[in-house]
């Protein structure tokens, strides 16, 4: 990630100024034990030192706390109390106090994993100590410069074409990584190197991001998926997060952070920027759909070169994520090269696609959970007819998914006209047949609707009811007076006929 890691017992023992000597070989300590990040070089010849190190560190002492110490025990007592602190290794001043290192501390060593090394009467502890201080900084001066000059590269990516794409990679190359950048939905938009993830752990990867949009964290978070560790990071803030940048990496020193924070801006600042772009371009489709519902497709023509070929669906969503949707829509007509329309309205969220293209419309349903409303494919002549169909089966859609015109009213014009209004208008008017039934137990309803069915013609429809001709004659007679219409004439019998056909059952 950086050019210089943090020093270790290992680049310690490697200096050779120092001349400092592993006791221990190096395959037989515990794997990684000489590459841990050391923090610091203490000395001290206490029997017990530990409430006074911290962590990380390498300690160094001339042994004079092992005057009174008999037997292997003593020894193992004094390193475990180290291993337990954290001591990272032992240095053993020889020659100070006793010359060489006693065997029963190595033994303690070699049994504990703890790295043990010679410190000659030459080399002074201070000096030891005074090359790690000096590793430290120059360790830290590497970084700072790297965070700099990473963060000159970053900037000079922003500046290219797609330049939130030009800076996740700088980002991923900065850093030796995968480097993913994910919309305010969820959905992964940007990805380097491209194939570094897996499908299955980028879809996972974004269940997650999902879930920290939704609860609207704005903090860094990090997880582990299929052994990769991740950390996330919210651009936005509140209630207006824009999106989550992911690193493939499990921890950020402070340099590594600030390069990252810089990324975070600058993604804000683009999405800023591309959001009010997509708001004049989403008001300017507006005032196309507008053109377009005069059904004259020449305007929108002039002004977006393309649009969907004809014959076209009309499809309008209602109750959705506008901002989100209209994305993802064109999204995918850039991604898929699928020529679309997008435009909001009064009724909803507007899609235009050739009928070719139709299932896009049927996976935005799926993917936002919501009910559209679908057109028959018309030419854009008839525009404003396919807007009107695709309204009218929205209305009449009550749960999710898509629900086109033709399945909305099917073929008959009585469909199209059974409206609640409708409904409620016609169970009105049959209420007194109705009422009128139920109290005598008649069958004037049935009688009539019979009748009708078979074209006002007695014999058919008393056969089919079981009676005579005349009895059917005196009970179409005795409803048409309970109605108070005469059906006699044809207008009374197609309206009696309509209402039949619209009344619940």
């Amino acid at each position: 990630m950086s050019p210089a890691e943090h020093p270790t017992l290992r680049s310690l023992l490697a200096r050779n100024d120092l001349g400092l000597a592993l006791v221990s070989p190096d395959d037989a300590l515990p794997e990684g034990a000489l590459d841990r990040a050391l923090r610091w070089v203490h000395s001290s010849d206490l029997a017990d030192p530990t409430p006074f190190l911290s962590e990380d560190l390498a300690l160094l002492t001339t042994g004079t706390q092992f005057d009174d110490v008999d037997g292997i025990e003593g020894y193992d007592a004094y390193v475990g109390r180290l291993a337990a602190r954290g001591v990272l290794g032992l240095g053993f001043g020889t020659e100070v106090h006793r010359t060489g290192i006693p065997e029963e501390l190595a033994e303690a060593c070699a049994a504990r994993g703890m790295p043990l090394f010679v410190v000659p009467y030459r080399t002074p502890f201070i000096a030891v100590a005074r090359a790690h201080a000096e590793a430290i900084a120059a360790q830290a001066y590497a970084r700072r410069s790297w965070a700099l000059d990473a963060q000159r590269a970053l900037a000079l990516a922003a500046l290219r074409p797609r330049g939130l794409d030009a800076t996740i990679a700088e980002l991923a190359r900065r850093f030796g990584t995968w480097a993913g950048m994910f919309d305010a939905t969820g959905a992964p938009q940007i990805s380097h190197p491209a194939d570094a993830v897996a499908r299955p752990t980028l879809e996972s990867l974004a269940e997650h991001v999902t879930e920290v949009l939704t609860r609207g964290l704005e903090a860094g978070q990090s997880l582990t998926i299929d052994d990769a560790s991740f950390m996330l990071f919210t651009v936005g803030r509140g209630g207006h997060l824009r999106g989550v940048i992911a690193l493939a990496i499990d921890a950020l020193d402070p340099e590594a952070r600030s390069v990252v924070t810089s990324v975070i801006a600058m993604a804000g600042l683009a999405l800023e920027q591309s959001e009010q772009l997509t708001r004049s371009r989403r008001r300017l489709h507006t005032q196309l759909l507008a053109s377009l519902q005069t059904d004259d497709p020449a305007l929108a023509r002039r002004v977006l070169g393309a649009i969907p070929p004809a014959p076209v669906v009309v499809a309008i969503a209602a109750d959705a994520p506008a901002g989100p949707l209209a994305d993802w829509w064109e999204r995918r007509r850039a991604d898929d090269g699928v020529a679309s329309f997008v435009a909001e309205s009064a009724d909803g969220l507007v899609m235009c696609v050739s009928s070719g293209d139709e299932a896009l419309i049927d996976e935005a349903a799926l993917r936002f959970g919501i009910r559209i409303g679908a057109s028959a494919p018309e030419s854009y002549a008839a525009f404003s007819r396919a807007h009107a169909q695709a309204l009218a089966a929205l209305r009449r859609q009550t749960g999710q998914g898509v629900l086109r015109y033709a399945d909305a009213v099917g073929t008959s014009i009585l469909g199209a006209l059974a409206t609640d209004e409708a409904r409620l208008v016609a169970e009105s008017r049959l209420a007194p047949l109705r009422d009128h039934d139920a109290a005598t137990g008649g069958a004037l309803e049935l009688s009539l609707r019979t009748w009708l069915e078979h074209d006002a013609r007695a014999e058919p429809a008393a056969a089919a009811l079981g009676v005579h001709r005349h009895t059917l004659r005196s009970r179409i007679a005795q409803a048409g007076a309970v109605l108070g219409v005469d059906l006699s004439s044809f207008p009374a019998r197609a309206e009696v006929w309509t209402l039949l056909q619209t009344a619940r059952d």
